[in-house]
């Protein structure tokens, strides 16, 4: 534990005796006072002195046969649980004789396999293997090693161990193993799991820590190694420092992960996209694993304490950047001129609906309530109450300030369209995914007509689209469809400065919006009622959907839809350019969409954006789980932050999610640093117990 730093950093160690050759004793001085004397051993760097010196060996170092490309080794595998017999498997399909030893009866499965089973120590030690394998869990691999009678092997054997930590293991070998024994630290980073398919292009680490200069002994390592090289493993040697300071982040990072979201009782749902599927199958891999796997990794790992603690600040840091621009954007609102008529002051109502403003805000009435007039509400909070103008509303149907213009333009029928019929498209927000979209409308065949402030006249040349840069042009086009594929933030600015009095009032309106019941509410309090409605969510972008939408899913809800033929048609014939393409089409309301949506678009891009603040690399020791990682924080991290934040800001489900994760991890750290002072202290015990008996002896 000294040399894993698992003492906590405040811990003071006082030397109480200097006989060189006794071993030392120190106190164990905590910051409440008081001290413990804990016996440890003298060191030197990284090599442990022995507590019980090693055995004397009668058997003489005999030299080995020379082995040749093929020579098959006698390899004992001490510890045949999972992975003990995933490994012998392999071990076995090569040719290569497998002795078994395990505390549980495993003499069945090991017969399965051909191997020899044990469960006698001394009787497999007498049998003089080549290689004994430690395949043990972390936690109880200095037991084992203790308890193996290796007085009875040769003393040129060659041990190996394939624990997920490697310094721990190199100084347990260095200090228990007498320096005739040859010592190879290895860890396969993969296991029955993502290495069920073969091996290939999997990555072996390993660490030639004391291996002897005789032929003999140099070929028995090589051949070793070699039964993984052939496998196709990508073979690296490393040492185990540098390993462990690796894997921190490729392996505990990743199991940490997905042990906090298992804790988040994750499900399957509908409308799951790429990134959310990324989440269950990393909860499903990591937690396929022992705990004690993940608590060894914490323990032995002197690395980890630093990693979680990096982890835990990633996500303070994203709630705080979260919760400030909030903050920015509510202030904003609240100290803009009260003599003036704005716009924007819709942002407060939509955050007093969506739950956004906190729970211990209370609205007061401070003005008539007369019933065409908007209510003036007090926002009290802890530091007094400040006046905010909102608007009456009914459900969740907001009447608008500002009265709908008046159309001049009584609506004409449709003329009904066929199964083929093409659309007339107009597309508000001509951006990246503006842009993804109308290619695929265009290949259909239908007319695209493009806006935005920004110059996409050549882009939009190129795919056939029409570009306007005055919505008044555009307009006057009549459209049979407006489709509003602005980002969430700006959407209300954009939706109000449409000239929607130039449209026909037949006109469906349709939105692309990650959030749902935002764009619903926009929709209902904004459009008079003649216009129709449709609020989408194509769960997919340039990224997910560049190989085609086949099995994506599409969220739609008809939330005002005439109940005439053509209307109805309308609506149908929109919808199907994505049924086409193959796409999941999933209908249900908005709310039901945003509960969900908060899980799957949300937690997937904290995640992502949590991880990206780790500053993660990749390394020659990458794993499947770690690769997974990778790719989330690149696909969360290519779409744009105010879609992140609007995702927030949007959907009052977020902010409760992000709460539980945060939670989550403090569960999970708390049960880490439980189970290593229960570990600690039982060490405590035992040893102050052993000073009692000799003292009385």
């Amino acid at each position: 534990m000294l040399l894993s730093r698992v003492l906590p950093s405040n811990t003071t160690l006082l030397p109480t005796s200097h006989a060189r050759a006794a071993p030392l004793r120190y106190r164990h001085v905590p910051a409440g006072g008081g001290a413990i004397t804990v016996p440890v051993r003298r060191s030197f760097a990284m090599t442990i002195r022995a507590r019980d010196a090693a055995p004397v060996l009668d058997v003489e170092p005999q030299p080995l046969k020379l082995l040749d490309r093929r020579t098959k080794l006698k390899i004992a595998v001490i510890g045949f649980g999972n992975f003990g017999q995933f490994l012998a498997r392999t071990f076995a399909a090569q040719g290569h004789e497998i002795l078994a030893y395990s505390r549980t009866d495993y003499s069945d499965t090991a017969r399965s396999l051909g191997v020899a089973f044990f469960d006698d120590q001394n009787d497999l030690c007498e049998q003089q293997p080549d290689v004994v394998l430690l395949s043990t869990s972390i936690l109880s691999a200095e037991a084992v090693l203790r308890s193996l009678p290796i007085q009875r092997l040769r003393r040129s054997t060659l041990f190996v161990d394939v624990l997920s930590v490697k310094e721990f293991p190199r100084n347990l070998f260095l200090q228990l193993l007498p320096p005739d024994f040859d010592i190879l630290c290895t860890h396969p980073m993969f296991g029955p799991d993502s290495g069920k398919h073969g091996w290939a292009g999997l990555p072996f680490a390993y660490d030639k820590v004391r291996i002897g200069d005789s032929d003999d002994r140099v070929e028995r390592c090589r051949a070793f190694l070699e039964i993984f090289d052939r496998e196709g493993c990508r073979m690296v040697e490393m040492s185990c420092a540098e390993h462990d300071e690796t894997a921190a982040e490729i392996q505990f990072l990743t199991h940490t992960i997905g042990r906090v979201l298992a804790k988040l009782d994750l499900k399957s749902t509908p409308i799951n996209t790429k990134g959310y599927e990324t989440l269950l199958n990393l909860v499903q891999n990591t937690c396929s694993d022992s705990y004690e796997l993940y608590n060894g990794l914490f323990i032995y790992n002197k690395n980890s304490t630093e990693l979680i603690e990096k982890l835990n600040g990633a996500l303070d840091t994203t709630k705080k950047e979260l919760f400030e621009r909030l903050h920015g954007i509510f202030r904003k609102q609240l100290w803009l001129p009260t003599g003036l008529v704005f716009r924007s002051n819709l942002c407060v109502t939509q955050m007093l609906l969506s739950g956004v403003l906190p729970s211990n805000t209370t609205l007061l009435p401070t003005s008539s309530h007369t019933r065409v007039a908007p209510l003036r509400y007090r926002h009290v909070s802890a530091g007094g109450a400040i006046t905010v103008p909102v608007l009456r509303r009914s459900a969740m149907t907001i009447q608008a300030r500002e009265a709908a213009p008046v159309l001049d333009i009584e609506p004409q029928p449709l003329k009904l369209l066929d199964r083929r019929t093409k659309l007339k498209i107009a597309v508000i927000g001509f951006g990246n995914f503006g842009q993804f979209l109308a290619r695929t409308f265009a290949a259909q065949g239908h007319e695209i007509l493009a806006y935005s402030r920004t110059d996409y006249s050549d882009t939009a040349r190129s795919l056939g689209a029409a570009f306007f840069d005055n919505q008044h042009d555009l307009c006057e086009q009549h459209p049979d469809v407006v489709l509003l594929s602005t980002s969430i933030l700006s959407a209300e600015a954009v939706l109000r400065s449409l000239p929607i009095q130039r449209l026909r009032r037949s006109t469906l309106f349709v939105d692309v919006l990650s959030v749902k019941e935002f764009p619903r509410n926009l929709f209902l309090q904004l459009l008079p009622p003649d216009f129709d409605i449709l609020c989408t969510h194509p769960m997919f972008g340039p990224e997910s959907g560049k190989h085609g939408w086949a099995g994506l899913p599409f969220v739609y809800d008809k939330v005002r839809i005439g109940d005439s033929d053509d209307r109805i048609e309308r609506c149908r014939a929109f919808l199907e350019i994505f049924e086409r393409e193959g796409c999941r089409m999933v209908e249900m309301s908005c709310a039901e969409h945003d509960e969900t949506a908060a899980e799957i678009q949300f937690l997937t891009h904290t995640i992502g954006r949590v991880l990206a603040k780790l500053d993660l690399k990749s390394t020659p020791i990458n794993t499947k789980g770690y690769e997974t990682l990778l790719n989330l924080v690149q696909n969360t991290c290519s779409d744009s932050y105010e879609l992140y934040n609007g995702l927030f800001i949007y959907n009052k489900n977020s902010t409760e999610l992000i709460e539980k994760l945060d939670d989550a991890l403090d569960t999970m750290k708390k049960e880490l640093f439980q189970r290593l002072h229960g570990i600690f202290r039982k060490q405590l015990f035992e040893s102050s117990g052993r000073r009692s008996i000799d003292a009385g002896k």
